[in-house]
C-alpha cells in the first residue's frame, strides 16, 4: 500500500464567539492516497468542511487551531507553514470545489478571465497560450461550446454548468489533491450523475486524491473508496464504504443509513374527488435577445397544455430537471403565477378568471412552502409576527388570545416548541425553519399546500424528518399536495401519483411506483437511472 498524500492527525478547531469557545472539531484524524476517494460524512454542523478549511489553511479569522493538530501533506506538516507557503500550494498542488458556484464564482468577471485567472497566478503564460488553455480545460471538464462560454459570465449559465467551470479552476494547475465541498447538492438528479461521473473519470486521468464532503450517502456508495463518518466535531466510523455500508458499527452511522427515504404513501380511495385540477394548462414568458441596437423578443413556452389533478388527501409529485416548469405549472395552479392558457378548477369552484380581490376568500385554503425557508421568512420579524401575519391579514381568530391558540396548534403539529415564538429565523437550523415554514402555511387551515422543493437543502436525517411529518399532517388535517421535487427517492416514499415533465410539456405520468418502476420514456429512464443506479 503506497503513503497517504495526506494525513490528518488529532485535528481540533474552536472558535471563538460572543458567549464563550465553541469546539467545531475534536481530535479528527484520517488519510487518504493518490487516485483514492475518502468521503466525509455527517449533517450540517459535524464539522466536514472545517476540517477540510483546516487544510487549505483557509479558516475565519476568530478560529483557533491546537497546537498539537498535524496537516502532514506529502511529507510537510502544513500546520507550520506560513501564509505564504500555503498560498503556493493552494490551486496548485491542494485545490477545492465549493458547495455553491454561483457565490463561488464573481459576477462581474467572465469565466475565461477566472479560470486564467488561478493558472497565472501560478506560473508563467503568455496570453494566446492562456486562452488556449482555458479553453482546453473548458473542454476537459465537458462544457459545451467552451469558445462561447470563455466570454460568458457566470449567471448565464446553468447550475451544472457553473460547477464545471469550478471544477475546470480547481483541475487547472494538475492538484495531487482535490477536496470537492458538497458539489452535487443543489444540482438535479441527472446533472448530479454527470459531475460525479466526470469526477471519477478526472480522477483517474490525473491520478488525484480527492476528498468529498457531503451528506448525501447515495453519492457516498457511488464513487468513494473509504468513508469518515463525523458527528458534533468527531470522527465516530471510518472504513471501507462497502464495509461501512454493509455493516455500520456505530449507532449514528446507522441511523443516517436508516434516514434514506422510507415507505410508500397510504392507499387513496377510489372515489376521493378532486380538490384543485388544471387543464391544458400554458405558460409563456417573452425574452430579451440581440443586444441594445438590434433587439429581438422571444416567445418561451415554459408551461405547453398541461393538465393535473390533485385529489382529496393525494400528493402529486411533479419531477424534471431545472427549468422544466415544474414551479411555474405549480405557481399557475394556485394563481400566484401568470398563465395565459388553461382552466383552474379548486373544489369545484373556476378560479381562473377570478381578479385578485375574488381570489381573496381561496388564499386560505391555498397555501405554499417554498424550497428555501431562510429567504422565506422574514429576517427581521419574530415567528410569532411571522405566524400571525397570515391570520391577521385573513381576519381569522377574534382576538389575541385566539390566534395565539391557533400559533401554539401549529407549532405542536410541527412538533417545534412553544418557545419557537419569541426567536428570529437565524436562530433555527435549516430543518427547524422548514417546520416553521410548513407551520405558517397550516395555520390558515388549507386545504391544499403547494410543495416547492422542500426538502432539497436538507440533510438526509432531517429530510427524512420532514417527510414524516408531512405525512403525519396530510392524514391529520385531510390535507392535498403538489409536490415539486427533483429527488425521485422522496418523491417515491411520498407521492401517489408523479408527473414528469421537460420543457414545459408532461414526459410521462401515472401512480408513482409504476412510472419508476417501469417507465416508458428515454428521458424517465435517465432520471430514474440517475437517481437510483451506480455513476459509471
Amino acid at each position: 500500500m503506497t503513503d497517504p498524500i495526506l494525513s490528518v492527525q488529532n485535528a481540533k478547531v474552536s472558535f471563538k464567539t460572543v458567549v464563550g469557545v465553541t469546539d467545531a472539531v475534536k481530535n479528527v484524524s484520517y488519510e487518504v492516497r493518490r487516485g483514492e476517494t475518502l468521503a466525509v460524512v455527517g449533517e450540517s454542523g459535524s464539522g466536514k468542511s472545517v476540517t477540510a478549511r483546516a487544510i487549505m489553511g483557509m479558516l475565519a479569522p476568530n478560529a483557533m487551531v491546537d497546537p498539537n493538530t498535524k496537516i502532514i501533506f506529502d511529507g510537510d506538516d502544513l500546520s507550520e507553514w506560513s501564509e505564504l507557503q500555503l498560498q503556493n500550494i493552494r490551486g496548485r498542488r491542494i485545490s477545492m470545489i465549493f458547495q455553491e458556484p454561483l457565490t463561488s464564482l464573481n459576477p462581474v468577471y467572465k469565466i475565461g478571465d477566472q479560470v486564467g485567472e488561478i493558472i497565472t497566478a501560478h506560473r508563467q503564460i503568455s496570453k494566446k497560450d492562456l486562452r488556449a488553455e482555458v479553453i482546453r480545460l473548458l473542454t476537459e471538464v465537458q462544457l459545451p461550446n467552451p469558445e462561447e462560454r470563455y466570454s460568458q459570465y457566470p449567471h448565464e449559465m446553468s447550475g451544472g454548468q457553473r460547477q464545471r467551470v469550478m471544477i475546470a479552476m480547481a483541475l487547472a494547475n494538475n492538484p495531487d489533491l482535490l477536496i470537492a465541498d458538497e458539489p452535487t447538492t443543489a444540482l438535479d438528479v441527472t446533472v448530479q450523475a454527470e459531475i460525479l461521473s466526470l469526477l471519477k473519470h478526472l480522477q483517474k486521468k490525473h491520478r488525484m486524491a480527492v476528498i468529498l464532503i457531503t451528506h448525501d450517502l447515495t453519492v457516498v456508495s457511488q464513487v468513494s473508496d473509504t468513508v469518515v463518518v463525523m458527528r458534533q466535531g468527531e470522527v465516530v466510523e471510518t472504513g471501507k464504504t462497502q464495509d461501512v455500508f454493509a455493516s455500520p458499527q456505530h449507532p449514528y452511522t446507522q441511523h443516517l443509513i436508516a434516514s434514506e427515504p422510507k415507505g410508500h404513501p397510504d392507499p387513496l380511495p377510489a372515489d376521493a374527488e378532486p380538490v384543485l385540477d388544471g387543464r391544458n394548462m400554458g405558460v409563456s414568458f417573452m425574452l430579451k435577445s440581440g443586444g441594445f441596437f438590434n433587439p429581438k423578443r422571444v416567445k418561451l413556452k415554459a408551461v405547453d397544455n398541461v393538465t393535473a389533478t390533485i385529489r382529496r388527501g393525494e400528493t402529486l409529485g411533479i419531477v424534471g430537471e431545472s427549468g422544466s416548469g415544474k414551479t411555474t405549472l405549480g405557481m399557475a395552479m394556485i394563481r400566484l403565477g401568470v398563465f395565459d392558457q388553461g382552466q383552474i378548477t379548486f373544489r369545484g369552484d373556476r378560479i381562473d378568471q377570478l381578479s385578485r380581490k375574488e381570489l381573496q376568500p381561496y388564499r386560505t385554503r391555498l397555501q405554499v412552502v417554498f424550497q428555501d425557508p431562510f429567504s422565506s421568512l422574514n429576517p427581521r420579524m419574530i415567528i410569532r409576527q411571522i405566524l400571525e401575519e397570515g391570520l391577521l391579514v385573513n381576519n381569522i381568530g377574534a382576538n389575541a388570545a385566539e390566534r395565539d391558540a391557533i400559533l401554539r396548534q401549529a407549532l405542536d403539529d410541527v412538533h417545534m416548541p412553544h418557545s419557537a415564538l419569541a426567536r428570529f429565523p437565524h436562530e433555527f437550523s435549516g430543518g427547524q425553519r422548514q417546520r416553521l415554514a410548513i407551520a405558517r402555511a397550516i395555520a390558515l387551515s388549507p386545504e391544499f399546500i403547494l410543495l416547492d422543493e422542500p426538502t432539497s437543502a436538507l440533510d438526509l436525517s432531517i429530510q427524512a424528518q420532514i417527510i414524516d411529518l408531512l405525512r403525519d399532517l396530510r392524514r391529520k388535517r385531510d390535507l392535498s399536495y403538489l409536490f415539486i421535487s427533483h429527488d425521485l427517492k422522496v418523491v417515491r416514499a411520498l407521492c401517489h401519483n408523479v408527473i414528469v415533465m421537460q420543457h414545459g410539456q408532461v414526459m410521462e405520468q401515472g401512480p408513482t411506483e409504476e412510472v419508476l418502476v417501469n417507465p416508458q420514456t428515454d428521458y424517465t429512464k435517465r432520471l430514474v437511472a440517475a437517481a437510483f443506479e451506480v455513476v459509471a
